[in-house]
């Protein structure tokens, strides 16, 4: 039932235009169904919506395989849809249900698909990097040319474990394409006060190609992706790349009523005005983007049925999947 594949490192030449959309329009409309079961207190909790940013996700992971691996961090759903999970699968793990990719166990900030290098959303920030790096020297270690993507956001640029993963990649030359989603504020702190220099410099540093991107074009991203990707699967070692973009809604789901007012109106305006569905969608015929937005409703609908009619864990069940081989208490202590 997945509503978005990976193309199996297909060239942004030779990429459908079509298939970009739908894999951005699946995201869009998978966040804002999202929005609805949260506000509605079917999912319980709060949500960080990637709305505005899905070219970035869909732009890098066009450049992957199957095989290559992907981190990301606690804004991922789009991350995830875009390498190829099953949508009916992940809408089931949001509502807490045993179909879940998860099995409820991972919920919206710990999401993942290994069987499809998809190696976890993240609460922490930056975390996703050295488990990246990880991934990429396991590759090297086997022989592979399998490539790790490590999604983070600007607030994770003055992480020291960041800092320490890029140089650690650069010294080793591991095939790791760092990508910073610059959506010009972490949580409600304005990235241009809360760093110095330019990202781009900073990762140039360590010895990596750095380049920035227009990341609400998704053929923008998705050329200088491929550029990256066949740089390290070619041995070349790192690269880091600056998708500049925006999200149109708060920080998560509860910012709506939490009467925060560091974005203006304005702001967010000018910025809608390059939504990434119609900077796509000028480049498209009216009919095939009405198609695709049909047949993207259904799937989700589909989808939110699957995840409706699906079993939730028995409580008897809730140890299950902690340990490797079970809990191993400590002596004289009952379990």
């Amino acid at each position: 039932m997945s509503a978005a594949t990976t193309n199996g490192g297909a060239s942004p030449a030779t990429l459908a235009r079509a298939d970009l959309y739908r894999t951005m329009r699946t995201i869009r409309r998978f966040e804002e169904q999202i929005v609805i079961l949260v506000n509605s207190n079917e999912i319980a909790g709060v949500t960080h919506e990637y709305i505005g940013q899905e070219a970035v996700a869909t732009g890098v992971c066009a450049a992957l395989r199957d095989d290559d691996v992907i981190t990301s961090t606690h804004r991922g759903h789009g991350h995830v849809i875009a390498k190829g999970a099953d949508v009916a699968r992940m809408m089931a793990e949001l509502l807490g249900r045993t179909t879940g990719l998860n099995r409820a166990r991972g919920g919206s900030m710990h999401i993942a698909d290994v069987s499809l290098g998809i190696y976890g959303a993240n609460g922490i920030v930056a975390a996703g990097a050295p488990i990246a790096a990880g991934a990429a020297w396991a590759g090297v270690q086997a022989g592979s040319d399998r490539v790790a993507v490590c999604f983070f956001g600007d607030g994770a640029v003055n992480q020291g474990v960041l800092h320490e993963t890029m140089n650690m990649a650069g010294i080793w030359r591991l095939p790791v394409l760092f990508v910073c989603e610059n959506n010009g504020y972490a949580v409600s702190f304005a990235q241009e006060d809360a760093t110095a220099g330019s990202l781009v410099e900073r990762a140039a540093a360590y010895g990596m190609p750095s380049v920035a991107v227009d990341g609400m074009d998704v053929e923008a991203v998705a050329t200088a992706a491929a550029e990256a990707v066949s740089h390290a699967r070619a041995g070349g070692g790192p690269s880091f790349l600056e998708c500049r973009t925006y999200r149109f809604v708060g920080h998560h789901t509860a910012e709506a009523t939490m009467g925060l007012g560091y974005r203006s109106d304005e702001e967010i305006a000018g910025w809608r005005e390059r939504d990434p569905l119609l900077v796509l969608g000028a480049r498209m015929e009216a009919g095939e983007i009405e198609a695709i937005d049909a047949s993207v409703e259904s799937s989700l609908e589909s989808a939110l049925a699957f995840a409706r009619e699906s079993p939730r864990p028995e409580v008897s069940t809730a140890r299950d999947h902690v340990y490797a081989s079970g809990p191993v208490p400590r002596e004289g202590v009952a379990v």
